[in-house]
């Protein structure tokens, strides 16, 4: 795991057809991402930034050259930019970045059984989940909310996981009407 590049960006569709695109920013202030100097992806590539309206920018390579079209802002969509973890600033005390969790250990609250480790947070926009596995289950994904994760501690590589007792799904799965889902229980 690369912990000296921060995802702070990811590329998504094209807009119009003269190469600008729309970019989905991590920063707390979407608009700060070009203040945190060159943005590479996950091939090395370096790129700059310059907003051109709400969520839509124009993307420079390393040779200040702009996407040539649509079919080459096609060309990039989904593609993850990456700031250096120099440029950004050190987190506080109860703060950390995402990439800091991927591999720490996490364990059950109160019995202290393994449950494996973080292997991914997923974050699509309606709130952070984590993916743990590792211990000869299938992996599971909760939500990265206090009450699932009451203790998380980077400098000991340790998270505290509350697991619910039962999941309650109802409704019809194979439709896209209404579903559903309640939790219960678990240790507190």
């Amino acid at each position: 795991m690369d912990r000296e590049r921060i995802l702070m960006g990811v590329v998504g569709r094209p807009h119009g057809v003269r190469g600008l695109v729309r970019v989905h920013s991590y920063a707390a202030v979407p608009e700060d991402l070009t203040a945190y100097g060159a943005l590479t992806d996950e091939h090395g590539q370096v790129w700059s930034l310059r907003w051109r309206g709400d969520g839509i920018a124009e993307l420079r390579d390393a040779a200040g050259q702009a996407l040539s079209g649509r079919d080459a802002a096609q060309a990039m969509v989904n593609r993850r930019l990456y700031v250096a973890r120099t440029s950004l600033p050190e987190p506080d005390q109860d703060e950390f970045y995402f990439t800091d969790l991927i591999g720490m250990d996490v364990r059950a609250q109160g019995t202290d059984a393994p449950l494996g480790s973080v292997l991914v947070v997923h974050d699509y926009g309606a709130g952070v989940s984590l993916e743990i596995g590792g211990q000869g289950h299938a992996p599971l994904i909760l939500p990265f909310t206090r009450a699932c994760f009451p203790v998380v501690d980077v400098a000991a590589g340790r998270i505290e996981a509350v697991l619910p007792d039962e999941i309650e799904v109802q409704g019809d799965l194979s439709d896209k009407g209404e579903v559903e889902v309640s939790a219960t229980g678990g240790a507190s």
